[in-house]
């Protein structure tokens, strides 16, 4: 063999030898866009699907407010009617006042069944294929985050769709001016949810959990009554209302919905958001979080 020959069949073999070594991971090649993209968009259609062909979950998403309205709102209309606060500008029928509070409350229940889905998910080994994958894991649980919000929303548009024919109709320009708040309140209680899953260790507790929290939040907010009629009646209650994130959620749905924004909500729902996605980050990280000690998915 001649040495030019040599050369040229060693060069071959140390070429194959790095492309063997990148191949085992070494150095994976980086991740571009379209991966990213592709990813976000299989995570989020999942969920969508998931959604669409689970019927009971769509109609007992709809039944628990539509009950409220019709039946609850209708009952106390002549006792709780509403003066003139912001965002209206006339008196108002309680079931107007009510509206914004159900919608919060659908996104209260659909993060909530989120937070189930990952419990189940993390007990069936969805969530460790789903975490061992070479996208950040800030990004999939972003990605999984935003496909709550998507189905949260077309549960929201429904209920309003309803809603308009029970009438209960906010100015059109509502129903588009409404659509920023109703991303913003999804992804914090989504966050929230992403979050309680993290430390929801079996599926079996989460009933109790769920109690727990869904219930006081919706309660202890100004989603059923005005805040000045609860400062009335009591002012502790009062206090806790206004640290209670979920009465933001809902103020800043209530102003969104007559094209105004309520900027001291829009900046709590905000700093919750950051706060609650921030901790269910850490809680995923296999080298800190809440997961690993608890050899869930991303443990050793």
């Amino acid at each position: 063999m001649s040495i030019g020959s040599a050369t040229e069949a060693g060069g071959r073999l140390q070429r194959a030898g790095q492309e063997a070594g990148h191949a085992w991971g070494a150095e994976p090649p980086p991740l571009g866009a379209r991966a990213y993209f592709t990813c976000f968009k299989g995570i989020v259609w999942r969920e969508i699907l998931r959604f669409l062909h689970q019927r009971e979950r769509f109609l007992s998403a709809l039944v628990r407010p539509l009950v409220w309205l019709f039946i609850f709102a209708a009952g106390f209309r002549q006792t709780l009617g509403v003066s003139i606060i912001p965002p209206y500008q006339t008196y108002i029928l309680y079931e107007v006042f009510i509206t914004p509070g159900l919608i919060g409350m659908i996104q209260l229940f659909n993060a909530m069944q989120s937070s189930l889905s990952m419990v189940y998910d993390r007990e069936t080994g969805a969530m460790r294929t789903l975490l061992v994958s070479p996208f950040p894991r800030s990004f999939l649980l972003l990605s999984k985050l935003v496909g709550g919000v998507s189905v949260s929303l077309l549960q929201v548009y429904t209920f309003l769709l309803v809603a308009y024919f029970w009438e209960i109709e906010p100015p059109l320009y509502g129903y588009l001016t409404v659509l920023p708040a109703l991303i913003l309140a999804g992804l914090m209680l989504g966050s929230m949810a992403l979050f309680m899953s993290s430390i929801i260790r079996q599926l079996e507790n989460f009933a109790g959990v769920m109690n727990f929290v869904i219930f006081p939040m919706f309660f202890a907010s100004s989603a059923l009554y005005p805040l000045w009629r609860i400062k009335e009646s009591s002012v502790l209650l009062y206090q806790i209302c206004l640290i209670n994130p979920f009465t933001h959620a809902v103020e800043l749905i209530r102003f969104a919905l007559y094209g105004q924004v309520d900027w001291t909500s829009l900046a709590v729902v905000l700093a919750f958001t950051a706060a609650f996605f921030g901790g269910a980050i850490y809680a995923y990280n296999p080298s800190k979080g809440l997961i690993t000690r608890r050899g869930g998915p991303g443990g050793s």
